[in-house]
């Protein structure tokens, strides 16, 4: 049973009160096609779990959820919060574009209002630098921390993605399986066509270089640095006109094609620039990549729903192994049972 969320890495909880299924403390289930998620509480995001965890923790969640008194719903989705903590949502059967809205909102909205927050916070500290007397040396610390914070932002790692073959035959992820991306490759991302099944592939620059990346890892690269674009999030409106898009597409997969034409500009005419994209598309990019996964998961490619799940909890240890200085494993190994 794996604990690690797909998307950021981060540990997803624990719940005591499901025998079944003691991970994460928000489930989200439905029960008439049995499918069950882990929502994160760091990113928002749906974890779809394994086919084997998955029936009888569907069935624990049906009967907590009745039993459950403190409860709102509306005609396809409902949510319980059991006094222990944990929240239910259960899913009926809504259409595409309300699941998809009611699904990516509190994500996209819950990153708007953190992103509003900070403006906010950035824009009171720039009156108060104004308005009241600050002396020479701490203005100097000030610049020299905001150079430090530039600096920081743009080597820190924004994502850890494995490519190549890497891992792909069942075998464990190596640290050279794993690609890190910074803000240099996601401010060149770009979207372009490709003639194989994805329909698309991405160019990124690592250091001095422009690399393509076509395939499945074309996805999984575009999978971890789309949200990053997306850090922003989204009001209702532009959520709205996220599911849209989608909608007008007819799908998920079809609607990442389209936007890798070459003819679908967006209003800065650069094409296939990710971080150019009308907010609206970036976000529908984010909820097809998603759900893409997914869809391939349950029409039969269940490999690539365990692999991913595996991946996370490995990228997560070689993450936070690089963190630590080379010898703390053989230092451990030789004096940890001393104490």
């Amino acid at each position: 049973m794996y604990t690690t969320c797909m998307f950021c890495k981060k540990h997803l909880g624990s719940n005591e009160v499901l025998e079944s299924f003691p991970v994460g403390r928000r489930l989200a289930f439905h029960a008439a096609r049995g499918r069950l998620w882990v929502v994160c509480t760091k990113c928002q995001r749906w974890n779809l779990t394994p086919l084997e965890e998955r029936w009888e923790a569907v069935e624990d969640c049906e009967r907590l959820f009745r039993e459950t008194p403190m409860r709102s719903s509306t005609e396809n989705i409902g949510i319980a919060r059991h006094r222990e903590g944990l929240d239910l949502i259960r899913i009926g059967k809504p259409p595409r574009g309300e699941f998809a809205a009611w699904r990516y909102g509190d994500q996209f909205r819950r990153r708007y209002r953190l992103a509003a927050l900070g403006g906010v916070g950035s824009l009171g500290f720039g009156v108060a630098s104004i308005t009241l007397p600050i002396a020479f040396p701490t203005i100097l610390a000030i610049a020299g921390g905001s150079w430090a914070w530039i600096a920081w932002s743009r080597l820190r790692p924004l994502a850890k993605v494995r490519v190549g073959a890497g891992g792909s035959d069942g075998g464990p992820v190596t640290p050279e399986d794993v690609a890190v991306f910074r803000l240099r490759a996601l401010r060149s991302m770009r979207l372009l066509p490709d003639e194989d099944e994805l329909g698309f592939m991405i160019e990124v620059k690592k250091g001095q270089a422009q690399g393509r990346v076509p395939g499945e890892d074309a996805r999984r690269v575009a999978a971890a640095l789309v949200p990053r674009t997306n850090e922003q999030g989204g009001s209702r409106r532009s959520i709205q006109l996220a599911v849209q898009e989608i909608e007008s597409a007819g799908h998920p997969n079809r609607f990442l094609t389209e936007v890798a034409k070459p003819g679908a500009r967006n209003w800065t005419g650069s094409v296939g620039l990710v971080g150019r994209m009308p907010v609206p598309t970036r976000l529908a990019l984010e909820m097809s990549l998603h759900e893409e996964q997914e869809r391939r998961a349950l029409e039969g490619e269940l490999w690539i729903l365990e692999q991913a799940w595996k991946e996370a909890e490995e990228i997560a240890a070689i993450s936070d192994n690089l963190l630590l200085p080379a010898g703390t494993d053989a230092f451990f190994d030789r004096y940890g049972q001393d104490g």
